[in-house]
Order: structure tokens, then C-alpha cells, then sequence
């Protein structure tokens, strides 16, 4: 009974894997993932690569990199309307004062592909840098191409990953299933460590820097 319902799921999952709603289905996803960024749409497009990946499925990983970049592009641009109008949907995403919020806002004019691109790639990051442009007001053809070269590179780091994993799961679909979902909680760990032993050291920085100085007593007159 056990291997049956193994299979049932192995086919279940195979054909999700493989049905044409995938792709439309993943746009939509990552493009509701820039002003909503709890949906599964990295893992979906990780365990999606993988399986490509490891059935030798070309054209898959093409439709799998042009599906990420639609939804990349018009989740950003949606989010980038809703911080030019200051909507408190976004709940003040862009203007916090951590580290990232704040290398992104220095360097958003000078160099917005730069700011769009590094925030990308670190988790949550997405929301910040295009709310961002968006609440700095930063002009449509300076957005535009910022949003294509980070959609495009989060692409292809997100089809890397799915590489890497693909002739390990040898396009079984469970076996995808996990390692994407296990990519997706050591990645969101490890910056999250990171992040973490940063706030850290700016504190003790911090605390360093306002100590009061120990002032030597006046000599006493002879």
C-alpha cells in the first residue's frame, strides 16, 4: 500500500512538473511574490530546474528562464507603483534603517542596476530595493533596465541552483521536491546567521564608540 501511494505521488508530482499550466502558473507566483514575498515561487522554481536539469529538458529551462523573468518584471513593477504611491501595503518596506535598506537607498541613484541586483540576491531583498525606487521616486527608464538585469540574474542563479541539484535528483520529482525545499531553508538560514552576526558586531561598534572616556583627575597645586 506504501509503494503505491509512493508512486501515486511520484506521478502526481511528475505530472505537475510537466503540465503546460507550470509555467503560467510560476509567473504568476513570482510576480505575486514582490509585494507578497511568502509564496513558494523559488522553491517552486528550483524544484521545477531540477527536474529539467535532470531529464536533460532544454526547452523546460528555457520556459522555466522566461517565465521568471515575466513574473520578475511585472512583480516589480507593481511593487515599484505601489511605493511611488507611498501604499501602506508595503508597510514602510525601503525606508528601515538596516543595513540593506540603507546600501540600497545610497546607491540607488548613482548605481540602481548595482542596488537592484546585490538586494536581489539576498532573501526579502527584492521587496526592499523596488519599494525603494519606487518611494525615491527613481525614473522609469532608470527602473526599467535595473529590474531586467536583476530579474535576469536571479534567473539564472535560481536555473544554477537547479543545476546543481538536477543530477542529484536525477528528475525524480520528490526527490526535487526536498532538495529544493531543503536549498530554500539553508539559504534563508545562513543570511539570516549572517544578518544576525552582523546587527551584532554594529553594536558593539556602537557601544565602543559612545563608552564615555575616562578623564584624568587634576593634579593637585604643590
Amino acid at each position: 500500500m506504501q509503494l503505491l501511494d509512493a508512486g501515486a505521488l511520484v506521478a502526481l508530482f511528475d505530472a505537475v512538473l510537466h503540465s503546460v499550466w507550470l509555467l503560467p502558473v510560476l509567473a504568476v507566483l513570482i510576480a505575486f511574490d514582490g509585494p507578497f514575498p511568502v509564496l513558494p515561487s523559488e522553491t517552486l522554481l528550483t524544484v521545477g530546474a531540477a527536474a529539467a536539469f535532470g531529464t536533460g529538458d532544454v526547452v523546460g529551462v528555457l520556459g522555466l528562464f522566461l517565465a521568471s523573468m515575466v513574473g520578475s518584471m511585472l512583480g516589480d513593477v507593481a511593487v515599484y507603483a505601489l511605493g511611488r504611491s507611498s501604499n501602506r501595503l508595503l508597510r514602510g518596506a525601503g525606508q528601515k534603517d538596516d543595513g540593506l535598506g540603507a546600501w540600497v537607498r545610497r546607491n540607488l541613484w548613482s548605481r540602481p542596476i548595482v542596488a537592484c541586483v546585490g538586494a536581489r540576491l539576498v532573501p526579502g531583498g527584492r521587496l526592499v530595493s523596488t519599494a525603494a525606487c519606487g518611494r525615491v521616486r527613481l525614473p522609469v527608464r532608470m527602473f526599467l533596465p535595473a529590474t531586467a538585469a536583476s530579474s535576469a540574474i536571479w534567473g539564472v542563479y535560481m536555473l544554477l541552483v537547479g543545476a546543481v541539484l538536477g543530477p542529484i535528483t536525477k528528475g525524480n520529482p520528490l526527490l526535487c521536491l526536498a532538495a529544493g525545499m531543503i536549498m530554500a531553508v539553508v539559504t534563508a538560514g545562513g543570511f539570516e546567521a549572517a544578518r544576525r552576526i552582523r546587527r551584532r558586531v554594529l553594536a558593539r561598534r556602537a557601544a565602543a564608540t559612545v563608552a564615555p572616556v575616562a578623564t584624568p583627575e587634576p593634579a593637585l597645586a604643590r
